[in-house]
């Protein structure tokens, strides 16, 4: 009995030690993309006058607002969209059952982006005057709020698909095409109707931009993202369990209907505020937990953190690489993880298809 197990032990912790290895390959290049954020841009500095401002040295104040009133609101709005986005999109794609699923694909972000509009048209809160119903402190408010409701009728409709109507994983995701259509006809409804200002607003705030983040905001986007990463965390179990069938899961004492609803709904929340406050970032969702899965499999208690870590490496890659690929002029970064993001969802459709013939 010791000879048999001691192969299989072994195999254990060597697998172990490659995550382990692996998470912290992870952490560095998370680390040295954040540091490389804050030192590429048009002003030049050094790495000695870099860490001389993050330590508080003020003797550069230009400098020192640079890094620390452009910069950093940027890598910092980068590495908590890519984790939010990472784990909203692992998450997604266990309890839909889909390896497609991400907030882009399914058209979350586009429900997002369609109630976000609305606010700013309708509400008037995006450009909020004298004569708006909207208070200017309240305005970023509304956007996340109407923004959560266009996300949570796209899981509301998708989850009423999916398990009331039993239709196929690839059908889902055409339910997810069909209703980034309809929200985007809204959209364009809503501006059709709305002043040039207005018009000019939504377009702007859609393009999935990190310069647009404050720190106001930065702090409301990682108050919702380290309790729901905590969350999704500890139900790792059970989101092993739900690979075996919502039956075996049931056996094992865990309530399917209720993990389902709620993980859909926080992680239409982490979408919708990411969203709302830095616009539509495609795809980040789902090439994240792709990423991680040749290094963690579908373990979900490592699948999740790991995912959340990938999303934040790959954002703030993107980024980096917005800034310079066209240098002085900084792309959205948005336009990058679709570029990205587009070859491989084209992949995984093709491989998904070709595993049910």
């Amino acid at each position: 009995m010791t000879t048999a197990t001691t192969p299989t032990i072994t195999a254990y912790q060597k697998r172990l030690g490659g995550r382990n290895l692996g998470g912290l390959l992870l952490l560095l290049g998370l680390v040295l993309l954040f540091l490389l954020s804050l030192k590429v841009g048009t002003y030049k500095i050094s790495w000695s006058m870099l860490l001389n401002i993050l330590s508080g040295d003020s003797s550069e104040p230009l400098l020192a607002h640079v890094i620390c009133q452009i910069r950093l609101p940027r890598a910092a709005a980068a590495l908590v969209a890519g984790a939010a986005l990472g784990c909203a999109g692992a998450a997604m794609q266990n309890v839909l059952r889909n390896p497609l699923a991400s907030p882009f694909t399914l058209g979350v972000s586009q429900g997002a982006a369609c109630g976000a509009a609305f606010a700013i048209i309708v509400l008037g809160a995006g450009l909020p005057t004298a004569n708006s119903p909207t208070p200017p402190d309240l305005a970023p408010y509304i956007i996340v709020l109407a923004a959560f409701g266009g996300a949570l009728l796209t899981v509301t409709v998708l989850t009423m698909l999916a398990f009331f109507r039993d239709i196929s994983p690839e059908s889902l995701i055409l339910a997810g095409v069909a209703l980034s259509a309809f929200f985007g006809a809204v959209t364009m409804l809503l501006q059709y109707f709305a002043s040039d200002i207005e018009v000019a607003g939504t377009v702007f705030w859609t393009f999935g931009d990190l310069s647009k983040a404050r720190w106001r905001d930065l702090f409301l986007m990682t108050a919702l993202l380290l309790p729901t990463l905590l969350y999704l965390w500890r139900k790792g179990w059970s989101f092993n369990a739900l690979l075996w069938g919502d039956e075996t899961a049931a056996s094992l004492g865990i309530q399917v209907g209720r993990l389902r609803l709620t993980t859909l709904i926080i992680t239409a929340l982490l979408a919708a505020v990411t969203i709302a406050f830095l616009g539509i970032i495609g795809f980040v969702g789902l090439i994240a937990p792709h990423l991680m899965r040749p290094l963690v499999g579908q373990d979900y208690r490592y699948l999740i953190p790991y995912s959340a870590l990938a999303g934040a490496v790959l954002l703030l890659a993107a980024d980096l690489l917005a800034r310079i690929i066209m240098a002085p002029v900084v792309l959205p970064v948005g336009i990058l993880t679709s570029f990205a993001g587009a070859p491989l969802f084209l992949y995984l459709l093709a491989r998904n298809r070709k595993g049910h013939q």
